[in-house]
């Protein structure tokens, strides 16, 4: 029951991330007006705005002018919920669920930006940044060290790599904008899982970065999205798996 009422819970979230992703790059208002259609303008009701179940409803369609509606809404709204019962399967009813969720929230709305605007709102970065060091502060000094350690490791670590892949390539290899994501990402986790997420994010990235560079000739390739898999991953499984590498 507690598992169904965080999937739901998170299906609501989900829908209000999708009206930050599309307003906050275009710096619109959170808030008001209400929800349009993107092509007609039509305000949407209160019953063709229900999480998921509206979607399949309307068959990814306006109810009036009938032109589809981006599946990126229902696949937030989906995402957004079932990780919303993971996270909760993993820390249960704590502060640390609260902690995390917010951090996820803001994660999940840095990765769709990025793919559609191949850029990571400051809002989410310094803001996350802000959070994730001021809450470690109240839980002591040396939580509080390891989360300015993993702020500065996390941008260090994207910023050097991002100086050497231009000396090499002589072109912008990685954005300023990925350095303050993974700032804002280690002062959440710590460095040692920082680390962690730095390593792990060109094994999801890479692979797609090739493709597209092969496939569709893709001049850049959005990083958030892989650093944001890569934070999931280690905060659901970081232990496990540093575990195993420290036993290998």
């Amino acid at each position: 029951m507690i598992k169904l009422s965080f999937f739901i819970l998170g299906s609501i979230i989900g829908s209000f991330l999708n009206v930050c992703i599309y307003r906050m790059p275009r710096s619109e208002s959170l808030v008001k007006p209400r929800s349009r259609c993107v092509h007609c303008q039509k305000a949407i009701k209160w019953y063709e705005n229900i999480p998921l179940i509206s979607y399949i409803v309307l068959s990814g369609k306006c109810s009036a002018c009938k032109k589809p509606i981006s599946p990126r809404y229902f696949i937030v709204e989906f995402l957004t919920a079932a990780l919303f019962v993971l996270f909760y399967i993993k820390f249960g009813l704590t502060f640390d669920l609260l902690f995390f969720l917010i951090m996820l929230c803001g994660l999940i709305v840095a990765t769709f930006i990025d793919f559609e605007h191949q850029l990571i709102p400051d809002t989410v970065s310094f803001g996350g940044l802000a959070l994730g060091l001021a809450v470690n502060a109240f839980k002591g000094r040396a939580i509080f060290l390891n989360s300015l350690s993993g702020a500065v490791i996390g941008g260090l670590s994207i910023y050097v790599i991002g100086v050497i892949g231009k000396f090499i390539f002589k072109k912008e290899a990685m954005g300023f904008g990925d350095v303050k994501f993974l700032a804002m990402i280690g002062s959440f986790l710590g460095w040692e899982k920082t680390l962690l997420v730095f390593f792990l994010a060109p094994f999801f990235g890479a692979p797609v970065g090739l493709f597209l560079k092969l496939r569709h000739k893709a001049e850049t390739i959005p990083y958030g999205p892989y650093l944001s898999l890569a934070t999931v991953v280690v905060i659901l499984w970081g232990e496990k798996i540093l575990i195993k590498l420290f036993y290998f």
